[in-house]
């Protein structure tokens, strides 16, 4: 049979998406069903004094109306997913009694017969509130004698994280050369094309809840309603719809409105849907990235990095979520470069914004734009190319595995398990044909163009623990069931699971099939994030596969009467050496196994139940690894940019299927060409949002998207035994920083400097002439 893992299967899923019948969870037809609208909060910080439902609960139509008050004995602290001994933590309930601490946290829910008629009934709360104070930024929570993003906190200083090796105190002392800059990254959100949305059914026969979530993480769900909820997680089953419109990190979170939907549900006797509005989305849908990275490096003449000092300030917004972003900057700084000292201080502040989480990327593309922007200012500063002083600085691909002295965010030294890292910026530069864009840049630049080129490399921390789990069993149909816990947002799961099956097997992948994400299919899980799933649940899919193997092949030797080693499959049969004469179907093989006759013993030697079952638990994380390269012309009197090539060197090991992982980078790469260049989230001193639809917030589309040249080294990971690492961020991960580092290039003639991301066209025209001229381009377009 032909070798699945590694080739370009055309994805399953396509065919229904592409033809409308994609099955979303508002597509779910709960009959009965009530529809629920949330009001949130219009205060960025605000205490709740007193709230009438009356005229809301009279509107015809209306079922319920719940205040927080009326929550009680749901109102338990939403945990943080990553943890810290010294956290200074404030709970986050599902929908707070008292006080609010950003605009579009829910403050009262509305069950009606159709969402149209809750959404009228929320026009009918009165909500009296004493407005307090509010924190809108990094800088101003660190204020001295400045606001309180908690009323009842000492401070906004959520946690503080150190990383170090080496003495870099010292090393910067003696530096021969040091170069030091502030650098800001802004946020932004994830806007899956499908919000969030939740619906939940409660059977009082059996006492058990059903909850369809378009989470990416089911178990996790499963595990924290348990708690709050005080009931058995055999009695609560999540399940993510057989198709999520995306969900790039927001969705691994766990939100109020997940407690509040199954209680209600519990509570009327009636099934309840809530689906987030675009709007909700933008105010109370967990983002990203809001980071200030003051960085100092010490280098020798030759521009060999000597120490690396960052001091970053993380906008953790008005809870703690968890501390996996802030966690992997610092981790992700030192990059692919041997950097003896490193010290990363990191300080995550409460603010009064919607809280923090990942968004593709997660922490790793604040990191990289203030490391990259520096290697060009350290060749900018000797007078070097800056494509040398990077390679003079890789870790070189003997050096595997290399010990970087800090720790990764799961807990282990951070230690880079393989990768070619001069190969890789290498055959990106070959490509962009980078001595010739040199020579290019020249002519132009001297007809009075503004041509820049921009590299960025990176190295990616993926395949995060604790463990993921997959089932393997030959159903009463005579197919092959796949069962993984991990949900699927779009990444072609039902297909590269399949692949690895089907390879494990030694079968047909026509045969096999798969479902994700449901609690009751598969007791533990954790979830897809963190480009992870591949890399710990492809060994668990391969090796309970594996075993299934084994137990058809002893079932069909058993009943054909020869040795195992005689069983070859051919399409869904099991022969004797090839011979279909001489064969069972998969069907023949289950009546057999699974269904056997009532009362009547099995075949001597046959084992009851064909079901296998894996869990995979990493030793440590993986590294994947890229390099980004780009040639840019920059308008000095518009700001405007346009990508004139770009190319993407990508290495994530093995791959299961190349042309889903090309989808995966090139669509990572629309990603961070959005933060790059268009996607702010602005909010003003108030903590009032400023974006809170397309009309505000430039959310890059295909037309932006410039045509890409991407390669693939493959640098297998031994830490799993498919060899293979996360793919699903790398496209992102360095985009702002590569263009960052072309639009200053092709200014460096006008000595402008680029600091801050999005480089948007007002930010361009402020570094080249200053803030009056910036806002008066701004107020005239």
């Amino acid at each position: 049979m032909t070798t699945m893992i590694g080739t370009s299967v055309p994805r399953r899923e396509d065919e229904r998406l592409l033809t409308g019948r994609g099955r979303y969870l508002d597509d779910l037809d709960l009959p009965d069903a009530l529809a629920a609208a949330f009001l949130r909060s219009s205060n960025a910080h605000a205490r709740i004094l007193q709230i009438d439902l009356s005229a809301a609960r009279e509107l015809p139509g209306v079922i319920a109306v719940f205040s927080g008050a009326d929550l009680a004995e749901i109102q338990k602290p939403l945990a943080p997913k990553v943890l810290h001994p010294q956290l200074k933590d404030f709970p986050r309930l599902p929908m707070p009694p008292g006080e609010l601490h950003y605009v579009g946290e829910p403050v009262a829910v509305v069950i009606a017969e159709t969402r149209y008629i809750a959404e009228d009934a929320l026009e009918l709360i009165d909500v009296d509130y004493e407005v307090l104070p509010a924190v809108a930024s990094t800088a101003a929570a660190l204020e001295p004698g400045g606001p309180l993003a908690h009323s009842d906190a000492e401070s906004n200083v959520a946690v503080l994280l150190t990383q170090s090796a080496g003495n870099t105190a010292e090393a910067l002392r003696t530096a021969p050369n040091r170069l030091s800059e502030e650098f800001f990254v802004m946020r932004g959100g994830g806007h899956s094309m499908e919000p969030r949305a939740v619906a939940a059914r409660y059977e009082p026969a059996t006492g058990q809840l059903t909850i369809w979530d378009t989470t990416q993480s089911p178990h996790y769900a499963r595990q924290q309603l348990s708690v709050i909820y005080e009931m058995a997680e055999d009695d609560i089953r999540v399940i993510a719809p057989p198709d999520v419109g995306g969900g790039f990190g927001p969705k691994a979170q766990f939100y109020g409105e997940e407690v509040v939907i199954p209680w209600v549900a519990k509570k009327l006797r009636r099934p309840v849907k809530w689906v987030e509005d675009r709007q909700e989305n933008f105010v109370s849908a967990m983002m990203e990235r809001s980071q200030t990275h003051r960085i100092e490096v010490g280098f020798d003449d030759d521009g060999m990095l000597l120490a690396v000092k960052d001091v970053i300030e993380h906008d953790q917004g008005a809870y703690c979520a968890g501390l996996q972003v802030p966690s992997i900057t610092t981790a992700t700084v030192p990059g692919p470069y041997r950097i003896p000292n490193i010290e990363i201080e990191l300080r995550a502040c409460y603010t009064n914004m919607v809280p923090t989480s990942s968004v593709r990327g997660a922490g790793r593309p604040q990191a990289v734009f203030a490391m990259e922007r520096m290697m060009d200012r350290v060749a900018e500063h000797l007078g070097l190319d800056p494509a040398e002083v990077r390679f003079r600085n890789l870790i070189q691909a003997d050096e595997f595995p290399y010990k970087v002295g800090i720790t990764f965010r799961d807990g282990s030294p951070l230690t880079y398990d393989s990768g070619d890292f001069p190969r890789l910026l290498e055959g990106t530069l070959d490509r962009l044909g980078y001595a010739e864009a040199r020579a290019e840049q020249a002519k132009l630049r001297a007809e009075g163009r503004y041509i820049g080129i921009g590299i960025a490399a990176y190295v990616e921390g993926c395949g995060l623990g604790p463990y993921e789990g997959a089932k393997v069993r030959l159903t009463n149909t005579g197919r092959v069931l796949v069962t993984l816990a991990a949900a699927g947002q779009g990444q072609g799961y039902e297909t590269v699971y399949a692949q690895i099956a089907s390879d494990g097997l030694g079968i047909d992948m026509d045969h096999i099939d798969v479902l994700t994400g449901d609690t009751s299919r598969i007791p533990f899980g954790q979830g897809t994030f963190a480009s992870r799933i591949t890399a710990t649940a492809g060994p668990a899919v391969l090796d309970a596969a594996q075993q299934m193997r084994v137990r058809l092949v002893d079932t069909a030797a058993n009943l054909l009467g020869c040795d195992p080693a005689e069983i070859t499959f051919t399409g869904d049969r099991a022969s004797l050496n090839g011979d279909l004469e001489k064969s069972l179907s998969l069907l023949e093989i289950a009546r057999v196994a699974n269904i056997g006759k009532h009362g009547i013993t099995l075949p001597v030697g046959i084992s009851a139940g064909l079901e296998t079952s894996s869990y995979f638990a990493p030793e440590r994380a993986a590294y994947a690894s890229g390099a980004h390269a780009a040639m840019v012309e920059v308008d000095p009197e518009t700001g405007g940019i346009e990508i004139l090539k770009y190319v993407i060197g990508h290495d994530c090991g093995n791959v299961i299927n190349p042309k889903l992982v090309d989808g995966q980078v090139l669509g990572g790469f629309a990603h961070g060409l959005g933060n790059a260049m268009y996607e702010e989230a602005a909010y003003d001193a108030e903590g009032q949002p400023q974006a809170t639809s397309y009309l505000d917030y430039s959310l890059v589309s295909a037309a932006e998207v410039p045509t890409v040249e991407l390669f693939h080294i493959h640098s297998p990971s031994p830490l799993n035994p498919l060899g293979v690492k996360g793919a699903g961020e790398g496209g992102t991960i360095p985009a702002p920083a590569t263009i960052a580092n072309a639009v200053e290039d092709a200014l460096r003639p006008l000595g402008a400097r680029v600091n801050r991301a999005p480089v948007t066209p007002a930010r361009i025209v402020e570094a080249i002439h200053g803030d009056e001229q910036a806002l008066a381009e701004v107020r005239g377009s």
